[in-house]
């Protein structure tokens, strides 16, 4: 035989296995042997736990034989054997840090429940909003509740029940309009009308003292173009309201469009929710500081024009797990996202994060957490791994610029009955830290948070943890409520305090508050978005660090430039003295745009005017 080569022939020395000029931390561990039946994910980017629990064992280094395809210079391991390597032990590639004491936090009992929320809501009026499921409570119950956190001491004056709701809220929409009465939302929901609902409430009273108004509703009158069951809604820059997606109610067909309240046009087809139903559900949604909606979805995400509402960039698809690139982070492979931190003066890009999701099939949950600059046009995902495998988690952003992480199940997917294994521990995630160094493994709780929990930001910095209803003999129905003590609550360090007398905040204007107590030195403000908490979703979510300058005991803070950097709404202030926040006061910045004051034109609701 006779072999022929055309060009310069490349000759090669006899292949060795590579255990020197390894890219990263990279270090070799040997030859292993492994379960054939793996999946190739695991075989080429595994995890150590992966070789522990399929039967992984050392071999001797003679058996990793074969050539590598990629590299003939060098040894890839042979028929059911790997040439092993692992990322250096001494400088791993993520960093968590372990709380203890004070510094963990500390989960507690707040009150007994009444219900089991779908929804939650922190009013403008200093109370929690609770609706539920319609069946979820007893027989007579009107499917929403008031909470005074005030009164928690009291059971019996702690909850008010509320009337009004006539349809059934179950997995629909919430917002808290920018209107000057900060009216609560929720848009959609279960079968037939429910899910064409659209249902307000003005919160009225305040701590301590007795409240009256309940829910108002006339699905006759005013309700949604198309039903929607797993809708999300945002406010967009304008101050209307964008709602996106769902489908038809009781898992029917999808609702591949987003239309507008109040209602200027027809409802948009989009072909990108189409693609990719059932698993785009609850979408995340953010008004960008360039004017773009960020729109995430199943493994997806884009930028849509605010005025036409078409695609201006697709982005890098979103990661998924080690095992599954194809793991999901919307209902039902349900993780949850926030807006990383803007501060002043609002030069640096805005950040996304999403954390925890699943995986079709195997419902295998994701134990990370992705990152993404999305006006950046070279960017892409950053990965960083949590402490634990999480589905169906709360994320509550806090006022000092941390978010907790919480709630949710090590295994499965959103739905009843459909998750195991509750995740108890709650994970601080610090954005001011390098990347892979940010989460803190915090207190734990003894109360399983699966599906339909909840968690929102109350106005003394504590987190109100509530709900589950998993529908599931392992994992009962949750009434009970708990508060998240954040470290800066535990510590026992004096509380800063002011007080400010102008509370409607047009953009770019200066306000003034008393510093009542606490060091002015160093002083830094918080802006933090009204938010609706349902499945991991946090429905008007912000975190603004607005420029604040202080001399004596006052301090004049800046309003945000604009309704990109912030769109219009309602904001909790709060001051903080080094890490520790003072309560916050209720804002309201950019006014109402919108004039949803004058909306809807209905006898059936009661309107604030604008």
């Amino acid at each position: 035989m006779s072999v022929y080569a055309l060009g310069d022939l490349t000759i090669y020395p006899v292949p060795e296995t590579q255990k020197t000029d390894l890219p990263g931390k990279w270090e070799y561990r040997g030859c292993l042997a492994y379960d054939s039946s793996l999946p190739a994910e695991i075989l080429n980017c595994g995890d150590v736990v992966d070789i522990e629990t399929n039967g992984g064992a050392a071999r001797p280094e003679s058996e990793c034989k074969t050539t590598c395809p990629g590299d003939p210079r060098y040894l890839c391991g042979s028929g059911a054997r790997l040439t092993w390597y692992e990322w250096s032990l001494t400088d791993p590639l993520y960093k968590w840090t372990y709380a203890s004491g004070n510094t963990a936090g500390s989960y507690k009992f707040f009150v007994p429940g009444v219900v089991v929320p779908l929804m939650t809501n922190v009013g403008v009026n200093g109370k929690i909003t609770f609706v539920e499921k319609a069946g979820t409570g007893p027989p007579n119950s009107t499917g929403a509740f008031e909470l005074d956190p005030s009164l928690a001491g009291d059971f019996s004056k702690a909850w008010r029940t509320m009337r009004g709701l006539k349809t059934d809220v179950f997995c629909s929409a919430g917002l808290t309009l920018p209107d000057k009465a900060g009216r609560q939302i929720t848009i959609g929901g279960w079968s037939g009308t429910s899910t064409f609902g659209v249902r307000l409430y003005t919160p009225d009273g305040s701590p301590g003292t007795t409240s009256v108004n309940d829910w108002q509703e006339n699905a006759a009158e005013v309700r949604l173009q198309k039903g929607r069951w797993y809708p999300s809604g945002m406010i967009m820059s304008n101050g209307s309201m964008l709602i996106v997606g769902g489908e038809e109610g009781s898992n029917g067909d999808p609702v591949p469009s987003v239309e507008i309240l109040p209602r200027t046009g027809p409802v948009i087809e989009m072909d990108w929710l189409l693609r990719t139903d059932p698993n785009n559900l609850y979408p995340f949604l953010y008004v960008l500081p360039g004017g773009g909606i960020f729109v995430g979805y199943y493994n997806e995400a884009r930028i849509l024009d605010p005025a036409t509402l078409d695609t201006v960039r697709t982005l890098p698809q979103i990661p998924g797990n080690v095992n599954n690139a194809g793991a999901g982070r919307t209902y039902p492979l349900e993780g949850a996202a926030m807006m990383m931190p803007q501060k002043a003066p609002y030069t640096e890009p805005v950040t996304i994060l999403i954390c925890g999701g699943s995986t079709t099939g195997a419902a295998t949950a994701t134990d990370n957490c992705v990152s993404i600059e999305p006006e950046n046009p070279s960017s892409n995902w950053t990965i960083e791994r949590m402490p634990s495998q999480r589905v169906m988690p709360c994320i509550t952003a806090l006022p000092d610029g941390t978010y907790l992480i919480a709630n949710g199940a090590k295994q499965g997917v959103a739905g009843f009955g459909l998750a195991n294994t509750p995740n108890l521990n709650a994970v601080l995630y610090d954005p001011s830290k390098p990347v892979n160094e940010r989460m803190t493994v915090m207190a734990n709780t003894t109360i399983a948070r699966m599906y339909h929990s909840e968690a929102v930001l109350m106005q003394d910095g504590r987190v109100l943890i509530s709900g589950s209803d998993p529908q599931s003999a392992n994992y009962p129905q949750e009434y009970r409520v708990e508060v998240f003590e954040p470290a800066y609550v535990t510590s026992g360090l004096p509380r800063p305090s002011f007080t400010i007398a102008d509370k409607d905040w047009a953009y770019g204007s200066q306000h003034t508050i008393t510093v009542t107590a606490g060091n002015t030195a160093n002083m830094r403000a918080s802006l933090m978005g009204a938010v609706s908490s349902t499945h991991g979703n946090s429905m008007g979510q912000r975190t603004i660090f607005p420029a604040i300058s202080c001399a004596g005991n006052s301090c004049t803070i800046t309003a945000p430039p604009d309704s990109k950097v912030c769109p219009p709404g309602w904001f909790q202030l709060f001051i903080l003295d080094g890490v520790t926040p003072s309560s916050s006061t209720w804002v309201r910045v950019g006014g109402d745009p919108a004039e949803l004051g004058k909306w809807p034109q209905s006898k059936s609701f009661t309107l604030p005017g604008i």
